[in-house]
C-alpha cells in the first residue's frame, strides 16, 4: 500500500468519474462547440455568482490569464509574499503579463486593508509601477491551508475598489476554504474580477482549471488561453469530470480536514518535529528539530511506502485528499509515532 501525501493533485478518477467521462458528448472547444466544456463554464459561472467561465488546463494558466488580462505592462500585483502566483509559477507574472509584484507578509499569508493601503504606490510618481490588482489566496499553500472568511474579503475588495484596483482569486481550494467558512460560493463574485478554481485538487479531477471572470473580460481570457497554448479540442471528456467533482466531491472535503487534523495531532506528540502550523484545511507543514534534515525524515517514511515532500529548509508538507483513506492514516500516524532519529 503506497500512501502519497505528497500533494491532492495525484488523485486518480474514482470508477464513478470516469465513467461520466466516457460518457461525455464532446466537440472542438476552440471552435465552442464542445457542449461538456461549455456546461462546465456555465456550472462555475453560475456557481460562484459571475456571468463568464474558461476552461484551461492547469490553474498555474487561469491564474496568469486572470493577471494578464487585469494589467498592462509595467503595473503592479500587490500579493502575498508566498502566494502562488509569485512563487510557484515560473516567473509568469513579469514573464506574460510584464508587471511587477509588491509582495506583503500577511497574517498567514492573508492579507488586511491597512497593509494594502501601505503599498499602493503614487501614481503621479514616475519612479514606481502603477499599482493595478489586488491578487488573494484561497487557501494559502504556504501556510498549511489557512483561509479568509467572506467579510474580510469584502472589505478587501471595497477599499482595493475605492483606489481603483482590480480584485484576482487565486482559488486554487476555494471549496477547501468554503468548507470551513460555510460562506457562500456565489457571494464571491461581486468581490472580485476575475476567479481561479481548480479541479484536480482536492475535487479529484485529473485534469482542469476554470477562471470564472466578467462577461467583458471573456474574449480576452480565450484570447491568452489560445497564446498561452491552451485551447483544447475535444476537451469535455475532461469537463465532465470536472462537472461529475462539483457535483459529488465537494462535501466530502470535510472528511480530507478531519483526517489531517488527525495527523498534525500526531505530530504534535514527537520528539522529532520542532514546530507544527495550525492546520486549518487539508495541509499539514511541520519543520523538524535542528540535528536532522527533511530528507532524513523522508526516507524513513519512503521505507513505510509514505510519500511526502520537503517544503523549506527545515519544513515538510503532507496534504490529505480523497485517495487517503482511514486504513492509510491509521498507517501513516502508527509510523509517525515509531520513527526515531
Amino acid at each position: 500500500m503506497i500512501i502519497d501525501l505528497r500533494s491532492d493533485t495525484v488523485t486518480k478518477p474514482t470508477p464513478a468519474m470516469h465513467e461520466a467521462m466516457m460518457r461525455a458528448e464532446v466537440g472542438d472547444d476552440v471552435f465552442g462547440e464542445d457542449p461538456s466544456v461549455k456546461k462546465l463554464e456555465e456550472t462555475c459561472a453560475s456557481m460562484l455568482g459571475m456571468e463568464a467561465a474558461v476552461f484551461c488546463p492547469s490553474g498555474t494558466m487561469t491564474n496568469q490569464i486572470g493577471i494578464k488580462i487585469l494589467t498592462q505592462p509595467y503595473d503592479e500585483v500587490i500579493c502575498y509574499k508566498g502566494s502562488h502566483i509569485y512563487k510557484y509559477e515560473g516567473g509568469g507574472v513579469a514573464g506574460n503579463s510584464l508587471a511587477s509584484v509588491r509582495l506583503l507578509e500577511g497574517n498567514r499569508g492573508r492579507l488586511s486593508v491597512d497593509e494594502i493601503a501601505a503599498n499602493i504606490n503614487n501614481v503621479q510618481d514616475v519612479h514606481q509601477p502603477i499599482s493595478a490588482v489586488v491578487s488573494l489566496e484561497n487557501t494559502v499553500v504556504r501556510e498549511a491551508g489557512s483561509f479568509y472568511y467572506l467579510k474580510d474579503i469584502a472589505t478587501i475588495s471595497e477599499f482595493a475598489r475605492s483606489k481603483g484596483l482590480k480584485m484576482h482569486l487565486d482559488g486554487a481550494r476555494f471549496f477547501n476554504a468554503l468548507t470551513e467558512t460555510s460562506d457562500k460560493a456565489v457571494d464571491y463574485g461581486k468581490y472580485f474580477d476575475s476567479i481561479s478554481i481548480c479541479l484536480s485538487k482536492g475535487l479529484g479531477a485529473p485534469v482542469g482549471s476554470v477562471l470564472v471572470c466578467k462577461k467583458e473580460l471573456e474574449p480576452k481570457a480565450r484570447r491568452m488561453r489560445k497564446a498561452f497554448g491552451g485551447g483544447m479540442r475535444q476537451a469535455g471528456f475532461l469537463a465532465a469530470a470536472g462537472i461529475y467533482a462539483l457535483e459529488n466531491n465537494i462535501a466530502r472535503l470535510k472528511e480530507d480536514h478531519k483526517r489531517a487534523a488527525e495527523l498534525g495531532n500526531a505530530l504534535n506528540r514527537v520528539s522529532w518535529v520542532k514546530a507544527l502550523m495550525p492546520v486549518d484545511t487539508n495541509i499539514i507543514i511541520f519543520s523538524v528539530i535542528d540535528k536532522i534534515t527533511p530528507e532524513q525524515v523522508l526516507a524513513k517514511l519512503a521505507e513505510h511506502q509514505i510519500k511526502a515532500i520537503k517544503f523549506g529548509a527545515q519544513e515538510i508538507r503532507l496534504v490529505t485528499h480523497l485517495d487517503f483513506d482511514d486504513r492509510m492514516l491509521e498507517k501513516t500516524i502508527a509510523t509517525i509515532k515509531k520513527l526515531s532519529f
